[in-house]
């Protein structure tokens, strides 16, 4: 005798076995395809959105720092001391002080708008990554009092700019005189070119150094506030309240995910549609599984009536059938959770092989900045699409198998 629960094992039983009813197997075949393809497609789309989200949060805050630290009316005085209580904190990586303003430049009469970053070169290597998207030039050539500039790489196409060339700086402070406010003027030479892969910072920004930021701006020796880097990036709150504790003075915060929040929340909510949109293949391939059994406990209604006059209880008769379709539906969760997974984490081969056969490039990469297919593996979203995949084939066993549950031996056998 078998030790399996005996609903256990005629259920595995008929899952095995073969039909009378060929057409039957056929569906039940094509419903475990369907789900192990729905769950494939989820797993590879949500794996890809997860690489492209994980590559643009590096690429953002390989420009700019973890959070920023200033006081109320946007200026921090004596960041030097505070730089010094902060370096001696664990989860602090890195700080670095800067000055961000506004200024329009102007070359041979194309004028641009830029976002000018006043930094130390020796500090803000503790915070971003600027040193290593260097095209031409160096970080280090920015020095105190020479005036000099390092533009985004579109930035300086746009104006038509390169190394040596003079490019005029309008500053909106200006300098009150006897005709009225007259904008403050400076020209800086350009001592390098980089290409952060994000177009916001490629055609917007300008690095400066931080002494001639605070001339030009008049900060004095004040600056716009201390950027730190942290050991982990999703710590933040947490980091936020260690500095409550530890600074004794009124200070503001802002952190990633506020300066960058909508971009954010809009990659989340894609994903999240994705998933919803995704899971209605597992959704169309359990209606099949539904289909399938409706047709088993039709074919087996003989054995249903006789299985009842043994003595098996209505309950039992219907744990059987949902054993059965479980077992079709787990089996195409797992087929598809293993093709998911291996498709995910060979992503940036099956791409280059496709795009070879096909002769096309999906992301060019002169025109996406981007442009191979990112990929990264969340284990949390395996376990919600295993677990979406789950439930839905467990939904779509109960109405056959109640369906089975109310068979009655005696019409079941009265025409056999």
């Amino acid at each position: 005798m078998s030790k399996l629960p005996f609903e256990l094992f005629l259920g595995l039983r008929y899952t095995r076995a073969k039909r009378r009813n060929g057409f039957i197997s056929f569906i039940s075949l094509s419903s475990m395809i369907g789900i192990a393809l729905g769950v494939t497609a989820l797993i590879t789309v949500l794996s890809i959105m997860n690489g492209f989200q994980h590559e643009l949060r590096e690429r953002i805050l390989g420009m700019t720092a973890h959070m920023t630290i200033t006081q109320e009316d946007g200026k921090l005085s004596h960041w030097q001391d505070l730089y010094q209580q902060l370096k001696g904190l664990e989860d602090i990586q890195g700080a670095a002080p800067n000055i961000l303003e506004q200024g329009m430049l102007t070359y041979r009469g194309a004028v641009k708008g830029a976002a000018i970053r006043g930094i130390l070169p020796d500090f803000e290597n503790e915070v971003s990554d600027i040193a290593n998207k260097m095209l031409l030039g160096s970080l280090v050539d920015l020095q105190e009092g020479e005036f000099s500039m390092i533009l985004g790489s579109e930035l300086a196409q746009s104006l038509g700019l390169s190394i040596g060339d003079k490019v005029t700086l309008i500053a909106p402070q200006g300098t009150v005189t006897a005709v009225g406010i007259v904008p403050r003027i400076k020209r800086f030479n350009v001592v390098g070119i980089f290409r952060a892969g994000m177009h916001e910072y490629d055609a917007n920004l300008a690095f400066i150094h931080l002494s001639d930021a605070q001339k030009l701006f008049k900060y004095d020796q004040k600056v716009s506030g201390l950027q730190l880097k942290i050991d982990d990036l999703f710590r933040v709150g947490e980091v936020k309240q260690e500095l409550a504790n530890h600074l004794n003075q009124t200070l503001y915060v802002r952190d990633w995910r506020q300066q960058h929040i909508n971009f954010f929340k809009a990659i989340e909510m894609e994903k999240r549609m994705m998933f919803i949109v995704l899971a209605l293949i597992i959704m169309v391939a359990a209606f099949n599984i539904v289909s399938t059994m409706v047709m088993v406990v039709t074919d087996k209604q003989a054995d249903i009536a006789v299985l009842r006059t043994l003595g098996a209880t209505p309950n039992s008769i219907q744990w059987i059938f949902m054993i059965q379709g479980l077992v079709i539906g787990l089996l195409g969760a797992l087929f598809g959770l293993l093709g998911g997974v291996l498709l995910a984490l060979n992503i940036d081969v099956i791409v280059p092989f496709i795009e070879t056969l096909l002769g096309i490039q999906f992301f060019p990469p002169d025109v996406y900045y981007i442009s191979q297919v990112p990929s990264k593996i969340d284990w949390h979203d395996v376990y919600a699409v295993a677990g979406v995949a789950f439930v839905l084939t467990l939904l779509a066993t109960l109405y056959p198998a109640r369906k089975a549950a109310k068979v009655q031996p005696a019409e079941a056998l009265r025409y056999e």
